[in-house]
C-alpha cells in the first residue's frame, strides 16, 4: 500500500514533521517512526495505514503505487495539482 520511504518523501514534500503527521492522523508518533523505518511496504493495522494515507492525501500529496501509471514506473509520491 505504502512504503516507509514514500511516507518520508510525502512528509518532506509537505514540509511536515512526524509529530504533525501523528497529530493530524490520530496515530502515535512512535508508530509513524516505526512505519517510516520499515524496509519495503509498511506492515501495520489496516485502519492505521488508512489514517496515514488519507491524511497525506488530504494535505496535498498523491501516492503512486507500484502498479499505478507512472512515466518511469515504480512507487513514488508527488504533490497534487
Amino acid at each position: 500500500m505504502i512504503s516507509g520511504r514514500q511516507m518520508k518523501a510525502a512528509r518532506a514534500l509537505l514540509d511536515m514533521d512526524q509529530r504533525t503527521l501523528a497529530q493530524l492522523s490520530g496515530v502515535s508518533i512512535a508508530t509513524i517512526r516505526r512505519m517510516e523505518a520499515s524496509p519495503g511496504t509498511v506492515r501495520s493495522n489496516v485502519d492505521t495505514l488508512v489514517k496515514i494515507v488519507e491524511t497525506l492525501e488530504e494535505e496535498g500529496v498523491l501516492l503512486i503505487g507500484s502498479g499505478a501509471d507512472s512515466f518511469e514506473g515504480g512507487r513514488g509520491v508527488r504533490l497534487k495539482g
